[in-house]
């Protein structure tokens, strides 16, 4: 009986090594879209991967932006941005403990970024997204009364996540942007910078040159958004844009109009 149960004691390692080597293997090698709802549940449901194809190891999707809510909900009118998102997953570090995978979007993003994470930590590659400013009309009200019209580029800087806690900057920029329901076009270029601070997110809103006025500033976290912001008429304007001021705000009495944010 001792030397089988020795075989059992040689042997036993290699077994569990090649158990949790297959056990791996078919966890990657599962559908991507077993995990791409993941994406739609931790944004809450604002940004979404469908048609899913390929794996966790390699595999695409479509990129769409939603109103967010209740799965399913009547009102949802997803934009899809035109593309295909694509990611590769690297399989040595898996065996670390750690997830490396490089993402690529063939229209919008301007090069390949690496996302790295582990247990207590994540880290996102620097990078810059060009987008189409009426890929905003997914998000719904008011974005899809404005329909607006421009370029928006997505610049951010290195990333990390560590228990919890968010460190990074983003800008986005809209350039040369415009409005359907507008009488000027185009209203002009805008930036908002997101600095990530830990537990909350500081947001600033400018104007970088443009008929339309637009400043604000305030704070996001988890379970809480604050944003005051105004908007006006440039000098010569006001009469042009009374009435698209009228659906960005409530009046202030001294020209400006106090911005209405998403619920």
């Amino acid at each position: 009986m001792r030397p089988l149960w020795l075989q059992i004691q040689r042997a036993l390692p290699w077994f569990l090594t090649g158990f949790a080597a297959s056990a791996l293997t078919l966890f990657a090698m599962a559908p991507a879209y077993w995990f791409t709802p993941m994406v739609g549940f931790y944004s809450g449901h604002r940004i979404e991967l469908s048609d899913a194809s390929g794996s966790l190891w390699h595999g695409a999707a479509t990129l769409m932006l939603a109103p967010g809510g209740d799965v399913g909900a009547a009102n949802r009118a997803p934009a899809a941005l035109p593309g295909r998102l694509s990611w590769d997953t690297a399989f040595w570090p898996l065996w670390l403990g750690r997830l490396q995978v490089v993402v690529q979007q063939d229209n919008a993003l301007v090069h390949p970024i690496t996302l790295r994470a582990h247990l207590h930590r994540a880290e996102l590659d620097a990078g810059s997204l060009n987008l189409p400013a009426n890929w905003l009309t997914g998000l719904g009200s008011p974005f899809n009364t404005l329909d607006l019209r421009g370029v928006l580029r997505l610049d951010w800087s290195a990333c990390r996540v560590s228990d919890g806690l968010a460190y990074g900057q983003l800008n986005l920029t809209l350039d040369q942007l415009g409005s359907r329901v507008s009488r000027v076009s185009p209203l002009g270029s805008y930036r908002l910078r997101v600095d990530l601070e830990g537990r909350t997110a500081a947001l600033q809103l400018s104007t970088l040159h443009g008929a339309l006025l637009l400043d604000g500033q305030g704070q996001a976290s988890l379970n809480t958004f604050n944003f005051t912001g105004s908007a006006r008429a440039a000098p010569g304007f006001e009469q042009g844009l009374a009435g698209f001021l009228d659906i960005l705000g409530d009046p202030r009495g001294d020209g400006s109009y106090s911005l209405r944010t998403m619920p």
